[in-house]
């Protein structure tokens, strides 16, 4: 079973980092409110990266690891992410 560490923008532009084992599922839920608190009040949020990992333990590290980042970082993470989606 895959595992998901995300991305979303929220409407401020800020970053929130997450993880999950449906994605699609995870943003709908931000999206009604339902989700981190963090979101609730930063509402609509779109997806802007994700990444598929083997494990749960594996999707929690590189969380723990994105949020360390700069705001600066995960925007260049997002453009190469972008950049891969469209070459494929």
């Amino acid at each position: 079973m895959a595992f998901y560490c995300y991305l979303l923008e929220c409407a401020d532009g800020t970053y929130y980092c997450g993880w999950t084992k449906d994605v699609e599922r995870r943003v709908q839920t931000h999206n009604r409110g339902q989700g981190a608190r963090y979101t609730r009040a930063r509402r609509p949020v779109k997806l802007v990266y994700m990444e598929e990992l083997e494990n749960q333990s594996e999707a929690m590290r590189r969380e723990h690891r994105l949020k360390q980042k700069s705001h600066e970082a995960k925007t260049l993470l997002i453009h190469q992410y972008e950049e891969r989606i469209h070459e494929a």
